[in-house]
């Protein structure tokens, strides 16, 4: 049976959150053979009365993105580092590409780029950043962050993000790739486009495989990371080989196991990882 490449999820959601957790499951990636750790980007969790969290999101919010996989960047040695995904539109774009090429240089070229755009209102709220920046202001960003990893003098003559001719680094070692997550359809149309690749969040089987279809559809032909993890019937430790076999047959190129969503210890994380890789050979 073929597999996708198989990365797993950081512990970065209170309370499990910590530098030992973080720093055993990196180590165990690394041991194991897999061949990537996420994380994702959450800046806060409302909590006015009234607010109805429809989307499921942890009560507590998360250590940020690219700290996280620069501490777990010093610890290992093998796998790639997936931010997947940052909210870009919550910083400046020369700020996140030199963020970005730092942490790929300190790692030895380990890192990929997991962007997304962003839709908490509260968010972009507290980032002063208007929502109506979405969709052309973010295909914007992407111009500026590739300008900035392209050889020197950068410059890029855009309304909403001007840069004037200067030099601009670290550069990374090399382009870096640009896996943009995606949930709505225009979404999914727009990493067919502009992108290297696409991240998409397992909820169901259907809804994966219409999701690869738009981008399909669309012109996409790069990367497929797939995010999934309990709760649920797929991807569960005694279906875990099946469901990634049927991943591969979707033309998923990588599955991130993200354990920490079902609010499992370290211990049986790394029990679960353990009995992965020797199911897949890769330890």
């Amino acid at each position: 049976m073929t597999f996708p490449l198989v990365g797993v999820g950081l512990p970065i959601i209170e309370p499990l959150a910590g530098p030992d957790a973080i720093r055993r499951i990196a180590l165990a990636a690394d041991r194991f053979g897999f061949h990537s750790v996420g994380t994702y980007d959450r800046l806060l969790v409302p909590a006015t009365p009234g607010w109805r969290n429809d989307a499921g999101l942890p009560e507590h919010a998360a250590f940020d993105a690219l700290e996280t996989l620069t501490f777990v960047a010093a610890v290992t040695e093998h796998v790639r580092l997936v931010p997947g995904v940052v909210n870009a539109l919550f910083q400046p774009p020369v700020l996140l590409a030199r963020r970005l090429a730092t942490l790929d240089r300190l790692s030895g070229g380990r890192v990929s780029a997991g962007l997304g755009q962003g839709w908490l209102p509260e968010e972009f709220a507290v980032s002063g950043v208007p929502p109506a920046r979405r969709g052309r202001g973010f295909e914007e960003y992407l111009e500026v962050l590739r300008a900035c990893w392209a050889p020197d003098p950068v410059e890029h003559d855009g309304p909403r993000y001007p840069v004037a001719r200067a030099r601009i680094g670290p550069k990374p070692e090399r382009p870096l790739p640009i896996l943009l997550g995606a949930v709505a359809p225009e979404a999914v149309e727009r990493a067919a486009r502009l992108a290297d690749g696409l991240i998409v969040a397992f909820l169901s089987w259907e809804g994966t495989e219409e999701q690869l279809r738009i981008y399909r559809d669309a012109g996409g032909a790069g990367r497929i990371v797939l995010r999934a993890g309990p709760p649920g019937t797929a991807f569960v430790e005694p279906t875990i080989v099946k469901d990634l076999g049927r991943a591969a047959d979707l033309g998923v190129t990588e599955v991130i196991w993200d354990l920490n969503v079902a609010g499992l210890g370290v211990d049986e994380q790394l029990a679960a990882f353990e009995d992965l890789a020797f199911e897949l050979g890769t330890c």
